[in-house]
């Protein structure tokens, strides 16, 4: 099974953080990683991977702390509804691993290497989807 892992390169070691924990929940299955520059850019490449009927599931990760302006929540409103929407009209699993935290430490808590790791939830619940879809 292929799964597309769409990781935004902002806030990158917590981003990176997430990958690793995806990846070792999902060490049995072959995994495209696809760069994206921020989480706003998030919805985009899952739309075009779900569009290229080359996966079986994908997996968005991304990350976005609170800053002083009003900038954190129009994005994370615009990524959280491109992803779901994107969902409930793909015929794959489409997953939302995207962090929306209000620092930086409760960001690097979720992204550790442990089980409250977002990444590793994430894969374990493509791993579930994908299984009761077979």
């Amino acid at each position: 099974l292929m799964i597309a892992v769409i990781i935004s390169e902002f806030n990158k070691e917590i981003v990176d953080g997430l990958l690793e924990g995806c990846e070792t929940s999902l060490k049995d299955y072959q995994l495209h990683i696809i760069k994206v520059p921020g989480a706003f850019e998030l919805p985009a490449a899952a739309q075009k991977c779900v569009e290229s009927q080359k996966y079986n599931a994908v997996i968005t990760l991304g990350c976005i702390i609170k800053g002083d302006t009003d900038h954190y929540d129009y994005i994370c409103q615009a990524v959280s509804n491109g992803i779901m929407n994107i969902s409930i009209k793909s015929h794959i699993p489409v997953l939302f691993g995207v962090l929306t935290c209000q620092n930086a430490q409760l960001a690097f808590e979720r992204s550790r290497d442990n089980d409250s790791n977002k990444g590793f939830e994430v894969g374990n619940a493509a791993k579930t989807l994908l299984q009761s879809i077979r």
